[in-house]
């Protein structure tokens, strides 16, 4: 007899990679993804198609091209004409019923999701001359609350980043905010001042970056099974042994640089395009960069101090900086944390070979980010590394999952 999985609606789902972690647990299946922006639904979309099983009418249904702050919206239907002119045309006809009628008679046992971290990252309030105070997504985990609270489900899933532990927007801390939120529609999570005590680190999880992460669990009243029960649980399902860089694209095939730059179609190619698969392509580097590249490796500057390599920054560009603007990956290492910033430039994350002299491809971000090899993201390289950055790496996703599925039993 096949056995039964519990379900799931994802809200703030990206491309799917808590998703794709949940599902390939083998405990769990969907119901509804939730996302804005387009590239990142088609992805998802063709995902539940390619691997999954989906029709192509199914995945169009459950993966809704949607705005969650019109959360009334979202849940019964009924779009407003600025909805529908929107998101109508990238929809299925009959999404704009609501999830209410996407779900259907059947149940949702659980709600995953993060809502995006900018405006809690410490790094994003550093560089904001508000501290993000008035970011609306300081408040996008309200509409999150909303959708908990209309189908119950049996608990939530709430990941985000540790600069929400910290963020304070109108004055008052963001993790008293969220635990009122949650109490008053009959949910137990952990009290503010253990926040701090649902931190992780996607490392320890079969992941080869380190990547730390607030994973906030909250059980509606009156189910049978605890919230210490899934800490003690993610807790024990932590790795001994670790991946590294060069576990993860040590066999990608070598891109060099080429001797003189070419144009080809239009676009000037800087290293050689090996290979058929079409995220594995570099990035155009200038001569300068490629220069900066080698010396950067030969003399082992990760190590040199924060002046040293402001100074650095000044001689080549004759910028000004306050920050590291270089850093390249080390072999037998973790990676950094895999960040949407890829989107704009790779100069932090410089392939380790220095015979390559270029920064790391889409797939290989990916592969960082434990995305399975035949994963296709749609959309521009620019949004690839966007959405792979935003992204819950898939192996952490599956730790979570796995751990909340022995909670259960």
């Amino acid at each position: 007899m096949r056995k039964k999985k519990y379900t799931f609606i994802d809200l703030f789902a990206g491309c799917g990679g808590l998703s794709e972690g949940f599902m390939s647990s083998g405990h769990f299946q969907s119901l509804a993804h939730v996302e804005w922006e387009f590239p990142m639904v088609q992805t998802l979309r063709n995902r539940l198609i390619q691997r999954w099983g989906e029709t192509e009418e199914s995945a169009n249904k459950k993966v809704i091209l949607f705005d969650i702050q019109n959360t009334d919206e979202l849940i019964n239907g009924h779009w407003s004409e600025d909805s529908i002119t929107k998101y109508g045309k990238n929809n299925a006809d009959n999404v704009s019923k609501g999830l209410k009628a996407i779900v259907g008679k059947k149940s949702v046992d659980f709600i995953i999701g993060g809502p995006p971290c900018q405006a809690y990252s410490i790094h994003g309030r550093a560089t904001d001359k508000h501290s993000m105070n008035n970011d609306y997504r300081n408040y996008l985990f309200e509409s999150f609350v909303k959708v908990v609270d209309y189908f119950k489900p049996r608990a939530f899933i709430f990941e985000n980043v540790t600069g929400m532990l910290s963020a304070k927007p109108g004055g008052k801390p963001v993790v008293e905010r969220i635990y009122k939120a949650f109490c008053d529609i009959g949910y137990k999570t952990l009290c503010p001042e253990d926040f701090k005590d649902a931190v992780f680190d996607a490392y320890d999880y079969d992941v080869p970056q380190h990547r730390e992460r607030v994973i906030l669990i909250g059980i509606k009243h009156g189910e049978d099974f605890a919230l210490e029960d899934f800490y003690k649980n993610l807790s024990f399902c932590a790795l001994e042994m670790h991946k590294t860089v060069r576990d993860a694209i040590g066999n990608m095939p070598p891109l060099y640089p080429l001797e003189k730059v070419i144009k080809d179609k239009g676009r000037y190619v800087s290293h050689q395009c090996n290979g058929e698969d079409l995220h594995h392509l570099p990035r155009h580097c200038s001569s300068r960069d490629i220069e900066v590249f080698r010396t950067w490796i030969e003399k082992n500057m990760n190590y040199c101090s924060q002046q040293e390599a402001i100074d650095f920054y000044k001689k080549v560009t004759g910028k000004s900086t306050l920050y590291r603007k270089y850093r390249n990956l080390e072999w037998d290492k973790p990676a950094p944390t895999i960040v949407a910033h890829l989107q704009k430039d790779g100069f932090m994350f410089i392939h380790p070979d220095i015979n390559q002299l270029r920064s790391i491809t889409v797939r290989e971000a990916a592969l960082l980010m434990t995305f399975p090899m035949d994963y296709q993201f749609i959309g521009n390289r620019a949004y690839c590394y966007k959405m792979i950055g935003n992204a819950v790496p898939v192996n952490f996703a599956k730790a979570i999952a796995q751990s909340l599925y022995l909670t259960l039993k």
